[in-house]
């Protein structure tokens, strides 16, 4: 922060419920700490709250809270989290919503090193204040075992321990513990009356979508807007296999989009147009590849010959790769091939960001991601310098920016038969659009992210079968970058603008 001062010395204890005994559970000790944002001031508050499971404490929910001074309960309130599952909320706070932001290029290329904090211009700050929570296992977030400690990554359970070491990780309790959180905080800091938005990335767009059915049905959080950005909405896309077609088709605009930029398109010059190419790619996408997808050995041969070759032609990649793969390209190989001529992967959460492949010569591709790995660093400095020096965190605790655990661990736990199908986001999505017809939403993608493909949220959107007043409170657009595409610095101009508008238009009175 700008300055501390009295304030930054206070340390916040959890406010839970009043304690049964002197044996009570208590959380780390908090900070908070003030700053400023252009004209406007505001305290920075970090604080853990424990989560009880049959009156014992089950596990700790990190969070960074940024209030503006005064007490306008008109003021909105934003709680944001990443996804993974398993990431912390860390990349939206430190790379786009906050107050601060790691200093990326402009183009979104990684920073040098050691990443530098620089106020960020387009924080959401200017329009409403904002909640960073990290859900069970990531960031400062522990579960708690039957002693009374936090877990640390990697422990094992113990013999006799009642508590499943995993419980939150997994659909249903982490949706609830998220849940927990929103009213307690709401509660804690009076800001029942207070307009709610819900933000969320990747997983998080995930969680945003069931969210805005079970916040508002079974929590009573009404929501005035919920914001998906690079959501996963559906994990069908996610599992590409050699028996269906839709993840394979909503990956070839993006896939043309990244050999155009790259120059390797053998349909569309360096230079043209994210419009045009994206208009030949879905044409091709939706009809003659997704006729091929689903023929398969029916279609004759010479037909099936010009669409992969057609296909070859858009993304950029040598005939005979594209008929090897029977015209299924997983995302590994495309990053790997599109410029293995120049020793180069292409970045699977930002397809034009490049890095050097180290082992050119290997079979499998064995170096790291240049969008996610490439990136952790910059990220991990940013986000434990603002918590410890400038908020005035103070924990021996690692800052889980991204943990593998907890991805590895995630379940389905919401018990349901073995033949139903993985529980999507789009459903609770559009009941809870139905439930509240005042609630807004605002779905966002990178145009280059290979992992979760703009085309996925276009395709949904356009089978939600949404009535005319529901889909005016809908808004789908995307921009230049990737799957953090705020990293660039025109989209991340673009994107709060863009969000500013459209919290104007959620608070505006109804006409």
């Amino acid at each position: 922060m700008a300055r501390r001062d009295a304030l930054a010395s206070r340390r916040v204890a959890d406010d839970n419920d009043k304690k049964p005994d002197a044996k009570e559970y208590e959380p780390p000790r908090g900070a908070v700490s003030t700053g400023a944002w252009n004209d406007l001031s505001y305290a920075a508050t970090a604080k853990w709250l424990v989560l009880r499971k049959k009156e014992k404490p089950a596990a700790e929910i990190f969070s960074v809270a940024y209030v503006a001074d005064g007490t306008d309960l008109d003021r909105p309130v934003t709680f944001v989290f990443n996804g993974g599952p398993g990431a912390s909320s860390a990349f939206l706070h430190m790379g786009a919503v906050g107050p601060k932001r790691v200093a990326f290029p402009a183009d979104g290329t990684l920073p040098s090193v050691p990443s530098r904090l620089v106020q960020n211009d387009e924080s959401w700050l200017r329009f409403t204040d904002l909640v960073f929570v990290d859900p069970v296992g990531t960031g400062f977030s522990r579960l708690v075992d039957k002693e009374g400690q936090p877990k640390k990554e990697g422990d094992e359970k113990k013999k006799g321990e009642e508590q499943d070491p995993t419980e939150y990780f997994g659909y249903k309790r982490d949706l609830e513990s998220l849940s927990e959180f929103i009213g307690r905080w709401l509660s804690a800091n009076g800001r029942w009356g207070s307009p709610v938005f819900i933000a969320g990335e990747s997983y998080g767009g995930y969680r945003v979508g069931r969210l805005a059915r079970s916040l508002q049905e079974e929590a009573g959080v009404a929501l005035n807007g919920a914001i998906l950005i690079s959501p996963a909405l559906e994990f069908a896309g996610l599992a590409a296999s050699d028996y269906d077609a839709l993840a394979w088709i909503d990956l070839v605009p993006t896939m043309s989009l990244a050999a155009t930029h790259h120059g390797r398109s053998r349909v569309f010059a360096q230079g043209t147009s994210i419009d045009d190419v994206v208009r030949e790619a879905e044409l091709f996408a939706t009809g003659d590849y997704a006729a091929f997808l689903t023929r398969g050995a029916s279609m004759p041969v010479e037909e099936r010959e010009r669409l992969l070759g057609r296909l070859a032609d858009l993304i950029g990649l040598p005939v005979d790769l594209v008929t090897r793969s029977e015209g299924r390209v997983p995302i590994t190989v495309f990053t790997r091939e599109l410029l293995r001529d120049e020793r180069k992967v292409v970045g699977l959460y930002d397809a034009t960001i490049t890095s050097i492949d180290p082992f050119p010569d290997r079979q499998a591709f064995e170096g790291p991601d240049p969008t996610l790995s490439g990136i952790s660093p910059a990220y991990t400095t940013a986000v434990n310098r603002q918590l410890r020096a400038e908020i005035g965190v103070e924990t021996d605790r690692e800052y889980m920016l991204l943990s593998l655990e907890v991805n590895r661990e995630w379940k389905d736990d919401d018990k349901r038969h073995f033949f139903a199908p993985p529980v999507g986001a789009t459903d609770d999505f559009r009941y809870g659009m139905a439930l509240n017809p005042h609630m807004k939403a605002f779905i966002t993608h990178g145009r280059y992210d290979l992992v979760t493909p703009f085309y996925t949220s276009d395709r949904l959107r356009n089978l939600m079968r949404l009535d005319p007043a529901m889909a005016g409170r809908l808004t789908v657009r995307h921009f230049g970058g990737g799957h953090m595409f705020y990293a660039w610095q025109d989209s991340r101009r673009a994107f709060s603008a863009a969000i500013a508008e459209f919290f104007a238009d959620a608070l505006a009175p109804p006409a």
